[in-house]
């Protein structure tokens, strides 16, 4: 609720990521549909505008206690995001009757996390259309691009969503194999590698002209580097923390299309994110 206000009093254009996994953590059991939709109705209308609710992404390391699942040697590789939702349909079934109570009487965008196959998706969308029968006119449908397989493939998902929203920090670290939470490891996992940035420019390139839209979110975002290659790249949002709002706004304002068109093409061709950097100095 405090994120809420403050995005809204800073300018934000919409909620570009409602992390629903924090309603769902620090309890022995999970919300009802009505608390659900309480939470999200309260933070949809505090934020205004468009609300971009993300689909529970637990699993990895947030693991609930009341869901049971087995030990994994590598946790952020397995059972996490969509594929655990998939695996407990029941907690998926209910959150998205809730998101759909919302959005008959609010802009609300739905969007799944972790996603890595397009059964997967089609498989989320047959249990909202489920929930919603049918879902409401104006619910958006999105899905988060952190596993690069998805991001090479994204125009095999275009047909099947209103909007794609690109999760770099688990991107970063899938593609760069380093875990961000690891300190000996996490400096190698900077976005403006330019492996990540042509994952990047390949959903870009994929979703162009097909009324998809392209959002980041994740710390890039909000990079005051990151920011004109982005905008070169062609995506088209950035979702950032409230307070960062009015300093990336300000930066976009002071842009040149065209001078980030060509910087981005710049960059795709260089050898690391060092040298990225320097360029955008």
């Amino acid at each position: 609720m405090d994120d809420a206000t403050a995005a809204a009093g800073h300018g934000a254009d919409l909620a570009g990521l409602i992390r629903t996994e924090f309603l769902f953590l620090g309890r022995d059991a999970a919300p009802s549909i009505d608390e659900q939709e309480a939470a999200y109705r309260s933070v949809a209308a505090l934020a205004g505008r468009r609300a971009v609710i993300r689909t529970l992404d637990v699993g990895g390391d947030k693991p609930l206690p009341y869901v049971d699942q087995p030990a994994e040697a590598n946790p952020f590789l397995g059972l996490r995001g969509l594929r655990l939702a998939l695996a407990k349909p029941n907690l998926l079934r209910d959150q998205l009757a809730a998101i759909s109570r919302v959005a008959a009487d609010h802009p609300v965008s739905v969007m799944f996390p972790m996603v890595s196959h397009v059964d997967e998706l089609l498989a989320a969308r047959h249990f909202l259309d489920e929930v919603g029968n049918p879902s409401p006119a104006g619910l958006e449908v999105g899905m988060m691009i952190e596993v690069p397989a998805a991001a090479l493939k994204a125009a095999a998902f275009v047909p099947h969503l209103d909007f794609v929203s690109i999760g770099t920090n688990d991107l970063s670290q899938y593609a760069l194999a380093a875990e961000r939470g690891n300190e000996a490891v996490a400096a190698s996992a900077d976005p403006l590698d330019p492996g990540v940035l042509r994952l990047i420019d390949a959903v870009c390139q994929a979703v162009s002209g097909s009324g998809v839209r392209v959002a980041v979110c994740g710390e890039m975002a909000a990079d005051p580097a990151a920011v004109p290659l982005l905008i070169g790249l062609g995506v088209e949002e950035l979702s950032v923390g409230p307070y960062s709002v009015p300093v990336v706004k300000q930066a976009v304002r002071n842009l040149c299309m065209s001078a980030c068109r060509e910087l981005a093409r710049h960059a795709l061709s260089l050898p690391s994110a060092a040298h990225v950097r320097a360029l955008v100095e």
